[in-house]
């Protein structure tokens, strides 16, 4: 690089910086399915962000989780929500978030790539959970405390209800599950009373709402109880709740690593 640039330092700094960025922009189609969920929170807010590698071992690496967490924190100051907004937000020594990845996988060697992003902001209760930097969860609350936030944003993490509460699910797919439910029936149970038969259609139903809801759920921290429980027990009500595992969604590559191998020997 010097000698590129006739011995200026400077100079020599900023070229190293643009053939890093060319190197960078020949990684962006690769595939990073790896990576990291970053959370941040104060002042009632709070963002998640997953960052993505290529490799679980830089995924792991101290430097890595040092700049997720500075995108984190920077997506929270910034008060960006939307991918867009987060990846344009300012970023220590760098144009913006983005400039910073772009940097990262100059340096590393690995596509590093800022890829979603959730932030809510709420007045009462509110929480994050990370469960080991792969899955993200945000809860809001109204009413209940911090404590009853933190706890359910952890079942979210365990559990992953696709619905919070009953009303969320959509018809057709209750239209679906009855559907089913008749068709595993017996003929002497379709034989039965109309009435009588409704009743037990519903109560498979409603079994298996509850088991698609967060608040149907048994709480992961008493299972004695179920979510809707726990929240009723402080008064509480779930305002909203957010979910990121990490490379959801990205299809994968395979690699085999043996015939990979076998293929370098015979070659």
């Amino acid at each position: 690089a010097l000698v590129e640039n006739n011995g200026d330092i400077d100079a020599a700094m900023e070229w190293l910086r643009k053939t890093g960025m060319v190197k960078a922009e020949k990684k962006a189609d690769r595939i990073a399915a790896e990576g990291r969920i970053a959370a941040a929170q104060a002042s009632g807010k709070a963002v998640l962000v997953e960052v993505n590698s290529e490799t679980d071992f830089v995924a792991k690496a101290p430097n890595f989780i040092e700049f997720t967490n500075a995108v984190a924190e920077a997506a929270l100051k910034a008060s960006a929500g939307d991918i867009d907004a987060v990846k344009a937000a300012a970023f220590p020594d760098a144009a913006s978030i983005e400039e910073a990845a772009k940097a990262q996988t100059a340096t590393i060697g690995e596509k590093i790539e800022v890829r979603r992003a959730a932030r809510i902001e709420n007045d009462g209760p509110l929480a994050t959970y990370s469960h080991g930097g792969k899955i993200g969860v945000i809860v809001a609350l109204k009413g209940g405390s911090d404590e009853l936030a933190k706890g359910i944003a952890m079942h979210v993490a365990a559990m992953n209800p696709p619905y919070v509460k009953a009303e969320d699910v959509p018809a057709d797919f209750i239209a679906k599950e009855k559907e089913i439910a008749l068709a595993a029936m017996s003929d002497k149970e379709k034989a039965k009373p109309a009435d009588i038969l409704e009743k037990i259609v519903s109560g498979k139903i409603n079994k298996i709402v509850s088991e698609v809801t967060l608040v149907g759920q048994p709480y992961v921290l008493d299972t004695n109880v179920t979510v809707g429980d726990a929240l009723k027990k402080e008064g509480a009500d779930v305002v909203s709740v957010v979910r990121l595992a990490v490379g959801e969604g990205i299809e994968k590559v395979q690699e085999d690593y043996l015939a990979e191998v076998a293929k370098a020997m015979q070659g």
